[in-house]
């Protein structure tokens, strides 16, 4: 099981510059919070790395974000990116499980899930989405869900298509 920081530093890296580019576009303050972390760790002001040229800025963010200290930082970075970005993914996936969702998030996740129903909701992404997409949302949703579904993190190892870095 991946935790998000390792995430980061196994997608491509057109994924991760995606993620921290749409951020900026997008979210802002998802972004200064992920600057203020990455500042932090690295004993520097954060206008030290605003005042950067951003492909700079983001390739040295993201060196910072695979590091384990920035773990929070970087599972709110993709967080933040998934539900803003992929809403139409996590809603697809959690409705073909039938669990009661807002444009896919949800309150409470049940202890586990039906074998047969869970492979179907994954099939059903990998067809719609871009499968590196497809397994850094299932990669962070098995890491960051209490519940731990034992059958999702078993696909998660054994499907090659959910594979990161074999893209």
């Amino acid at each position: 099981m991946l935790t998000s920081h390792e995430l980061l530093g196994f997608m491509s890296p057109a994924l991760a510059n995606d993620i921290l580019s749409f951020t900026f576009e997008s979210d802002r303050p998802a972004y200064k919070a992920t600057v203020l972390a990455v500042a932090e760790a690295k004993r520097v002001r954060p206008v030290f790395l605003e005042r950067q040229p951003r492909d700079a800025r983001h390739a040295s963010m993201l060196t910072a974000l695979t590091k384990p200290n920035l773990d929070a930082a970087a599972a709110a970075l993709i967080r933040a990116w998934l539900v803003n970005k992929h809403a139409a993914m996590l809603a697809d996936f959690l409705n073909a499980l039938e669990i009661k969702n807002d444009k896919g998030v949800v309150d409470d996740l049940p202890a586990g899930v039906d074998d047969a129903k869970l492979k179907i909701a994954v099939e059903n992404l990998l067809v719609k989405y871009p499968h590196e997409v497809v397994a850094v949302y299932l990669n962070a949703f098995n890491d960051m869900n209490t519940a731990g579904w034992a059958n999702l993190k078993t696909l998660l190892e054994n499907d090659a298509r959910l594979q990161l870095g074999a893209h």
